[in-house]
């Protein structure tokens, strides 16, 4: 048996059959949610039992963002690969006033005279 090399890890990583088959469903989803996609990925490849080095190879990213997900997955399970709150001013528009506007905008002609090019 080879020693193995590198900084001992703290904790080990455990994926449960029920904790893989929704990172793997999360995994193969649309564009929408490609950097939760990605996070899933990261820990699928550490749960394979893949050194941070060989994932951080293999899914051409860095060491720190490797270590980061297998790190808040250990600790907070699926639901630590979503973003944090970020910092800031909180939103002046809730979500319902967006939805709305977007609405309003894909669904009614705005009144007053045709400009532009087809008007002519």
């Amino acid at each position: 048996m080879k020693p193995r090399r590198g900084r001992p890890k703290k904790h080990e990583l455990l994926v449960s059959p029920v904790q893989r088959a929704e990172l793997e469903r999360i995994a193969r989803q649309s564009r929408s949610a490609r950097s939760v996609a990605f996070r899933a990925r990261i820990v699928l490849e550490c749960a394979s039992g893949a050194s941070n080095a060989a994932v951080t190879a293999k899914l051409r990213t860095t060491g720190f963002t490797v270590g980061l997900w297998r790190n808040r997955f250990i600790v907070e399970g699926i639901a630590g690969l979503g973003d944090e709150p970020r910092p800031g001013a909180p939103r002046e528009i809730g979500d319902e006033k967006v939805e709305q506007v977007v609405r309003l905008t894909m669904e009614k002609t705005p009144k007053g005279p045709p400009t532009g090019p087809a008007a002519c």
